[in-house]
């Protein structure tokens, strides 16, 4: 499980990333940009999902290696 929430967190970070890059570079990479629903809310989506990331990233760090 621990793993699973790493991965996730990973995942969730890098598509942050990607989101305030393309915001702020116009650098076409990334998920955020290309749902239809997040039009004009971009920046915020990206920052939530740096948000997510580090959260799964605490939420790995607190469970227990088996």
């Amino acid at each position: 499980m621990k793993q699973v929430l790493e991965i996730l967190g990973f995942l969730a970070l890098v598509q942050g990333v990607a989101g305030l890059v393309h915001e702020f570079t116009d650098w076409n990479w990334g998920l955020v940009q290309r749902l239809g629903f997040l039009d004009g809310f971009e920046v915020y989506a990206s920052v939530a999902l740096l948000v997510l990331g580090v959260a799964l990233f605490a939420a790995a760090g607190s469970r227990k290696s088996v």
